[in-house]
C-alpha cells in the first residue's frame, strides 16, 4: 500500500520550509490556495496541515490562523552565556521584567549551596525574560547581599552579567547546571504563558567567581516550545 495523499503533501510542505519558501514566522497559504497548487481535495490538505502542527513545523493561534514555527533557539549548555547575550547573538532585543525583588533569608539548600553563614541574606529576584513581548524563560534567582549590597531593581531590570562583570569588575568563572524537563506550577505555567500540562525545561545551576565564590543560585524555566538544547558529547 502506498503513501497516503495527505502525508506525501505533508512531506511536500516540509520541503518547502526547508528551502525556505515558506518564511519562517508567516502565515501559512489558505486551504483553497493549497488545494489548487497540489491538486488534493481540502479535507486532505486539512489533514496534512494537521500532521505538520503535531509535528511542530506548523502552529495554530487562535482566532488567528496558522503559521510556519519559528526555529527554536538553540541553547549550548556548555557554553555560560546570559539571555541578555544569547538573545543579541540572534538580533533579537530582550526585555527583562522584574516580577518579585525581595532581600530574605534563603531556604537551607540555598544557604549551602552559596556557602552562607547562619543568618546571612540573599536578593531573591524572579524575572519574565521576554523578546517581542513573548515570555522565554522565567528565572529565580539568588544573590548573596554581601557581594552585591547596591542591588536594585534597575539593575536587574537589565543584563545580571553586565552589572557584574563590567560595572562591579568581577569576573565569572563557570557553572554548574542541572536540567530536568517538569510540568510547571500555575505561577511558572501563568508567566510562561503555557499550561500546567505542558513541559518545560528547568535548568538548577550555581555560578563562581575566578577565586571560587559562589555567587549565585538559579532556578530557570524555559518554553520547551521555544527552546532545544544541545550539547557535545566526547568519547574516551
Amino acid at each position: 500500500m502506498g503513501e497516503p495523499l495527505y502525508r506525501k503533501i505533508a512531506n511536500k510542505i516540509k520541503q518547502e520550509i526547508k528551502e525556505g519558501r515558506w518564511a519562517s514566522g508567516a502565515a501559512i497559504p489558505t486551504e483553497a490556495h493549497l488545494s489548487e497548487s497540489y491538486g488534493a481535495s481540502r479535507v486532505t490538505i486539512r489533514q496534512a496541515v494537521k500532521t505538520l502542527v503535531k509535528e511542530g513545523l506548523l502552529e495554530r493561534v487562535q482566532g488567528s490562523g496558522t503559521y510556519v514555527r519559528e526555529a527554536k533557539i538553540e541553547h549550548n549548555i556548555f557554553e555560560l552565556i546570559s539571555f541578555t547575550e544569547e538573545m543579541r547573538k540572534l538580533g533579537k532585543e530582550p526585555v527583562n521584567r522584574v516580577l518579585d525583588f525581595q532581600l530574605i533569608i534563603p531556604p537551607d539548600y540555598i544557604k549551602h549551596t552559596l556557602q552562607l553563614k547562619e543568618g546571612e541574606k540573599v536578593f531573591y529576584v524572579r524575572r519574565q525574560r521576554l523578546v517581542d513581548d513573548i515570555p522565554y524563560v522565567l528565572e529565580d534567582t539568588y544573590l548573596p547581599a554581601a557581594l552585591f549590597p547596591n542591588l536594585s531593581l534597575s539593575v536587574m531590570s537589565g543584563s545580571k552579567y553586565d552589572y557584574i562583570e563590567e560595572e562591579i569588575g568581577l569576573k565569572i568563572k563557570d557553572s554548574n547546571q542541572e536540567v530536568t524537563p517538569v510540568l510547571p506550577g500555575e505561577d511558572v505555567a501563568e508567566a510562561l504563558h503555557v499550561g500546567t500540562d505542558t513541559p518545560v525545561l528547568k535548568i538548577s545551576l550555581y555560578s563562581v567567581f575566578d577565586d571560587g565564590t559562589v555567587f549565585e543560585y538559579s532556578e530557570n524555566h524555559f518554553k520547551s516550545d521555544e527552546y532545544k538544547f544541545k550539547l557535545k558529547a566526547t568519547r574516551p
